[in-house]
């Protein structure tokens, strides 16, 4: 591609993957938004738990991906282990892939957590005015920041040392969505210059 092209295509992405992460973020805020409002505490935190495991999930993935090694996955190919040529072919779109993970999702799970941690905080304080609002938002914001944090940092690890095993997972979760939809997807050559 020529310079222009690349940049055009940069924009063009970068559009995109905005726009999808716009339209999934409004949809998962306000799903999310309106459980937390119509549901006790207990489960209100349940749900923030779960939004910050996903963005945990995702950034395990979003590593593992981008450090993970073909030739021991060919090998599992040409053994015709399912997910394998998947998995391949997601070491090939790693840019593209790590990309979604941990920014597009990633992202969104840490601004979906603070929206909802805003939510706990001001129903927390709505049902009990004796709280005072500054310090139950200090200690919610704390709390998420410490879960959210702490649990990368352990997931980094893990993701670094276990990458091909988890880009196999990875690999078989696309095989099964490919068979849902009928379709094959991360299809075609890589532009990026990733690995061969």
């Amino acid at each position: 591609m020529k310079p222009k092209d690349l940049e055009a295509h940069a924009w063009r992405h970068g559009f995109r993957v905005g726009a999808f992460t716009l339209g999934l973020s409004l949809l998962l805020g306000s799903v999310s938004g309106y459980v937390v409002r119509a549901v006790p505490f207990f489960l209100a935190f349940l749900v923030l738990l779960a939004i910050v495991g996903l963005g945990i999930l995702f950034d395990v993935m979003g590593v593992a991906v981008t450090v993970a090694e073909e030739p021991p996955l060919h090998a599992m190919a040409a053994k015709k282990v399912l997910g394998s040529r998947q998995a391949v072919r997601l070491l090939r779109h790693a840019p593209e892939v790590s990309n979604f993970c941990n920014d597009v999702v990633g992202d969104m799970a840490g601004t979906l957590s603070g929206a909802i941690g805003a939510t706990i905080v001001f129903s927390l304080v709505r049902r009990y005015p004796m709280l005072k609002e500054e310090w139950v938002t200090l200690m919610v914001v704390a709390f998420i920041s410490a879960v959210t944090v702490g649990g990368k940092a352990v997931s980094k690890h893990y993701s670094i040392k276990r990458a091909n095993a988890i880009t196999l997972k990875m690999g078989y979760a696309l095989l099964v969505a490919e068979r849902i939809i009928g379709q094959e997807l991360l299809g075609g050559k890589n532009n990026t210059g990733g690995k061969k």
